[in-house]
């Protein structure tokens, strides 16, 4: 169902002015997360009260208005005073201030719990229900941008009617947070924790392929991106099971793919050696002192001399990566593993800007290419949904990759293959694919999750035998 993406209701408890509306009104735009929860909200004002939760979050110095507020919006101030005062709420400020993603993430969850705290509330409290149920049915009566003199001229008519009713609910209102106030604090805990837990799955889905600097490479993001995928992520147990794959291989796949080193002239620290061009001048000095020259060369036979360590950074220079993923039926129970793994091989392809195709295959096929390792909330979510499920055939996959090597944007590419079963495969074609090979310079890594590889051993230059993705032997495929 398409949601309104429009803001009627602007009123606000807080010192928000013309830039917070309208930053607050371009985030409700992009976010499904906050047109779903004011569609669900609970209060007549939560249009009014997401504004407010979004400020409270992320100005600089939020603070309550003491005069000049609307009548109509006493049960919101009511629910903010609760939300500032909490001896917590600093601390979450720090999470989300200035943060337009950490801040929308963050108002969507506020929300969810209080509409969730508010419904048991109301299932609870007969008296609180039907106060509630006497404010929607007068505020239809009264257009949200009445002004100070209208309300003078009919001081005892709808709008004068309004505010009797919302001062009843408001007294409930505190009552209720009186005797129910931990409950609601504990809501507001659980759901920073959540907000937390989902800004974390984003740098692991979209900006980890850096140790220490996912934060920075997920700004590069556009934030309309970010924000799809931070819904998708909130409401999809899956994509946070992915999401918590792809954190861990990206921590194994940053360590496989530390800088190599070969030697060379330049100087790059010290180390222990024999060779005397390399020694230290302080060793040298050891050597020319008669106290200390017996001890030197002792230590010079058993190679235990200081010297310079001369080594310079490897020039990798590697091409595309071509990843073939089995998707029958067997392999179901490993799909969100398997994600996972495809998300840390675009981290490194992201940081080495190499080019990555995905060709998923079982009976049929279906090919994704990520240009540079990047990879858009459309494309991430298509991936994780999508599961072919049927039989195996090894030969569909490895045409698809030999007419995506075809394309010259993935000449000499690394082919990885990946499947649990066996299949059969024409002697001409294994013939023409290990001729094509030879021919396009490329190689082929398979991860065998199963005991019988004779037929991929017939097309691979490498095979591995895994249980999982998890499997230590699986992480071989970081290091191409």
């Amino acid at each position: 169902m398409k949601r309104s993406k429009i803001i009627r209701d602007y009123r606000s408890v807080l010192n928000t002015d013309a830039f917070d509306k309208r930053r607050f009104k371009e985030l409700f735009e992009m976010s499904d997360g906050l047109q779903k929860v004011r569609e669900e909200g609970q209060l007549p004002t939560t249009e009014a009260l997401l504004g407010d939760v979004w400020a409270s979050l992320y100005k600089m110095k939020p603070r309550i208005l003491l005069e000049g507020m609307d009548p109509a919006l006493k049960p919101n101030k009511t629910i903010i005073e609760k939300l500032m005062k909490d001896e917590r709420f600093e601390e979450y400020r720090n999470f989300t201030r200035l943060d337009d993603l950490a801040a929308t993430v963050c108002t969507v969850k506020l929300v969810e719990m209080i509409n969730l705290w508010l419904a048991e509330s109301k299932a609870m409290d007969e008296d609180l229900l039907k106060k509630m149920e006497a404010v929607e049915a007068l505020q239809d009566d009264v257009p949200i941008d009445y002004v100070d003199e209208q309300q003078n001229e009919i001081e005892d008519g709808p709008i004068q009617e309004l505010a009797d009713a919302t001062d009843k609910l408001n007294d409930r209102l505190e009552f209720t947070l009186e005797t129910n106030g931990e409950r609601f604090l504990q809501a507001i805990d659980e759901a920073v924790e959540e907000s937390i837990k989902v800004k974390d799955s984003l740098i692991s889905l979209m900006g980890g392929s850096s140790a220490g600097k996912g934060d920075a490479e997920l700004k590069k993001v556009p934030l309309r991106e970010q924000l799809a995928v931070a819904d998708q992520v909130a409401m999809d147990p899956k994509m946070q099971e992915i999401a918590e794959w792809a954190g861990r291989f990206q921590e194994v796949a940053r360590e496989k793919q530390k800088t190599n080193y070969v030697e060379a002239i330049e100087r790059r620290g010290v180390t222990v050696g024999n060779e005397m061009e390399r020694l230290l001048p302080m060793e040298l000095g050891l050597y020319a002192n008669d106290s200390t020259k017996k001890d030197f060369l002792r230590r010079f036979a058993e190679g235990n001399t200081m010297q310079f360590e001369q080594k310079k950074r490897e020039n990798l220079g590697k091409g595309p990566i071509i990843f073939c993923l089995d998707q029958s039926g067997s392999m179901k129970l490993l799909d969100n593993q398997s994600k996972g793994f495809i998300l840390a091989l675009l981290s490194i392809a992201k940081k080495q800007r190499r080019d990555l195709c995905v060709i998923l295959f079982s009976t049929t096929i279906q090919k994704e290419v990520f240009l540079k390792g990047k990879i858009t909330s459309n494309e991430l979510a298509r991936l994780a949904r999508t599961y072919l499920g049927g039989g195996t055939d090894f030969t569909l996959s490895l045409q698809g990759a030999l007419e995506v090597i075809e394309d010259s944007t993935f000449k000499h590419a690394d082919v990885i293959f990946v499947s649990d079963g066996e299949d059969e495969m024409s002697e001409s074609f294994l013939t023409e694919f290990n001729e094509k090979k030879k021919q396009k310079e490329f190689n082929v890594l398979t991860l065998a999750i199963g005991k019988d590889t004779a037929v991929a051993e017939s097309f691979s230059d490498r095979v591995l035998h895994v249980t999982n993705f998890d499997d230590e032997g699986s992480f071989i495929a970081f290091e191409i």
